[in-house]
Formats: structure tokens, C-alpha cells, sequence
């Protein structure tokens, strides 16, 4: 599985952070979220996935 944050839709919500906070991380000028790693883990995918579906901007996007 793979994620990536658009960054047009980012609102910096910090959302997924708190959820997956080894999966995500934001950014210190504006609050908004990337991948920490393109590639999720098998024991965080869980995570990712109740991350995107948190995101209020549906901003993460997963790939299988």
C-alpha cells in the first residue's frame, strides 16, 4: 500500500498525525501533513487507512 497528502487539499487539520503519527508529519511553516514514507508498512496500514477516512478534506490518498 502506498499514501501520499495532496497538498492542494491539505487544510492542516493535524487529523492524521494524531491517528498515524508514524506514518505522517507536518510541516512547521504551515501545518500541513505529508508522508513520512511513500510505502506503508503492513502493521500501519490500519492507521493510514482510519487517517484518510478522517481526513475532512479527503486529502490522503491510498494506492493498493
Amino acid at each position: 500500500m502506498k499514501v501520499w497528502v495532496d497538498p492542494e487539499r491539505c487544510q492542516g487539520h493535524t487529523l492524521c498525525s494524531m491517528i498515524a503519527p508514524d506514518s505522517f508529519e507536518l510541516s512547521d511553516i504551515d501545518g500541513s501533513s505529508s508522508a513520512i514514507d511513500e510505502v506503508v508498512p503492513p502493521d500501519r496500514e490500519a492507521q493510514v487507512r482510519e487517517a484518510a477516512q478522517s481526513c475532512p478534506e479527503q486529502a490522503i490518498i491510498i494506492t493498493e
